[in-house]
């Protein structure tokens, strides 16, 4: 006589789990880690928040160099604070990343192999003091248009962590801005040196939002998920929209010359990116590429001794 069988109910098929995703996106609500999730969502997910955490970490280089070389005590202080919070950011995103199963350390190998990407505008050069300034007016104000909407992301551990990062971002607009105001307010020299940086960042910092809409692989498909809230032009054209006045604010030329506001729309309309240098600096072949890479890698080389020996002392102590 065979041993009576418990009755277990069925595990739900792929087709339920998935009309159950799918409700939940409709909704507008939070997909967590123990939710069931497309497979490409997750990729997606990994994908993006990973290419979002090396672009903290390589973005503190630039400002980085400029650490031995600021002007003073205080604004050595107010960079160096700066550059830890981009640490941090980082930090946050990987961890959002492993609630995805993803693993910290394979990411960073594969940035250092360059299977991965991160911002192009990090592989620009600092060539003075004055691009400080204007990677926290205009760098860290694209990424602020960028990356308020991804508080909303549906994804939970993304959009929580997008908190923080956009308030620890927008102070560092205000530094950024506050630092231009100071050096406009100085001598000739010095506000030639703003208008130069203005000049070699302002395009870079446009192309931050991605290629236009009709050549953008992944926007589609981040934007019917929750993912993304906006797409990429239409968050440039935002960008554009609230730095044009803080511009005149400022008192420096943004080098466009078609740049002008459309009495029809109230927005300001822009010239034409050149989209080849964008997608040679993503090839790798940007100003800086080697350098960022090299620099990312030397830290992962020379510090694997830290993580051996707290990896042996967890599992030492276990």
């Amino acid at each position: 006589m065979s041993a009576p069988t418990l009755d277990r109910p069925a595990a739900p098929d792929e087709a339920a789990l998935q009309a159950q995703f799918d409700a939940t996106i409709a909704a507008d609500h939070r997909i967590e880690p123990r939710d069931w999730m497309p497979e490409a969502y997750r990729k997606g997910l990994v994908r993006q928040i990973a290419q979002h955490a090396h672009s903290e970490i390589i973005g503190m280089q630039p400002e980085g160099d400029w650490l031995l070389a600021a002007p003073s005590l205080r604004r050595k202080a107010i960079l160096l604070a700066k550059v830890q919070d981009e640490a941090g950011h980082g930090m946050y995103l990987y961890s959002a990343a492993e609630t995805l199963g993803a693993d910290r350390a394979d990411l960073t190998d594969k940035l250092i192999e360059r299977k991965q990407k991160y911002s192009s505008i990090f592989n620009y050069p600092t060539l003075t003091y004055a691009d400080v300034g204007v990677i926290g007016w205009l760098v860290d104000g694209a990424a602020i248009c960028n990356q308020v909407p991804l508080c909303r992301s549906s994804y939970g551990p993304y959009a929580r962590a997008m908190i923080r990062v956009c308030k620890e971002e927008s102070f560092h607009q205000r530094q950024g801005y506050e630092l231009l105001m100071t050096m406009m307010r100085g001598t000739d020299g010095q506000r030639a040196m703003v208008q130069d940086a203005v000049d070699r960042w302002w395009w870079p910092s446009l192309m931050m939002f991605g290629p236009p809409d009709d050549d953008s692989p992944n926007s589609a498909q981040s934007m019917a998920w929750g993912v993304k809230r906006h797409s990429n032009d239409e968050l440039r054209q935002r960008f554009v929209d609230m730095t044009v006045p803080q511009a005149a604010v400022l008192g420096v030329t943004l080098p466009d010359p078609e740049l002008a506001l459309d009495p029809d729309t109230g927005r300001y309309r822009f010239g034409a990116i050149d989209w080849t240098e964008f997608k040679q600096v993503l090839a790798g072949n940007g100003p800086c590429n080697d350098e960022r890479i090299a620099r990312r890698r030397a830290a992962r080389d020379d510090n694997a001794w830290v993580t051996e020996a707290a990896t042996a002392y967890a599992g030492k102590h276990a």
